[in-house]
């Protein structure tokens, strides 16, 4: 029975691993948000980049990474590999290219530079991406289907990793805290009403 046991778990083990090393390392990370309007990943090569947008019919990718934070474990951009990408973008006709870099928490203006990129119908199917492709780019994902998609703070809080304990979305961390507190333009406009 313990001999059972055991390869069930290394079975198991094995299946994690794979399933890890296939995400991170030959897809990127990559993961559908909404089909055919919204996907996001972790940087994809530049050789690799027209191979995703031409199976997802992309329009425009957001690049949230930017260089200099001195941040790097979440943060390690290098400006080579934006400048890399960005013109890799450039080769591939009717793809827009737009760079919102921010934080790990996004200031007010990152968000609205978001928004304002996503208010555009031309520019979907949509690409975000971070440079892993787990902390900025699941944090924008959230916002994009509390905005536009009408999802509750909570929920899409809890999409935005798998599992939401001990991750950068949990409970009293900075991305977790920054989507519960988050309030929709149009909750805003609605307190600006009643002041």
């Amino acid at each position: 029975m313990k001999k059972k046991i055991g390869i069930v778990v290394l079975v198991l083990v094995l299946i994690g691993t794979g399933k890890y090393v296939y995400d991170r390392h030959i897809n990127h990370n990559f993961m559908t948000i909404t089909e055919g309007k919204v996907y996001k990943s972790g940087v994809i090569p530049p050789d690799e980049i027209a191979d995703y947008v031409k199976k997802y019919h992309i329009k425009s990718i957001v690049d949230l990474r930017f260089p200099g934070t001195g941040d790097t474990v979440n943060n390690p951009e290098i400006p080579a590999e934006l400048t890399a990408e960005k013109e890799a973008v450039e080769k591939i006709p009717g793809v827009n290219y737009f760079n919102n870099g921010c934080d790990q928490v996004p200031d007010q203006a990152a968000v609205d530079s978001f928004l304002k990129i996503m208010d555009n119908k031309a520019n979907y199917p949509v690409l975000i991406h971070c440079y892993h492709g787990i902390g900025r780019s699941q944090l924008f994902a959230a916002l994009y289907r509390i905005e536009f998609e009408g999802w509750s703070n909570e929920d899409a809080r809890n999409k935005a990793a798998f599992p939401v304990m001990f991750s950068s979305f949990d409970d009293g961390t900075p991305k977790g805290e920054y989507l519960k507190a988050y309030k929709t333009r149009k909750q805003k406009a609605e307190e600006n009403k009643t002041k």
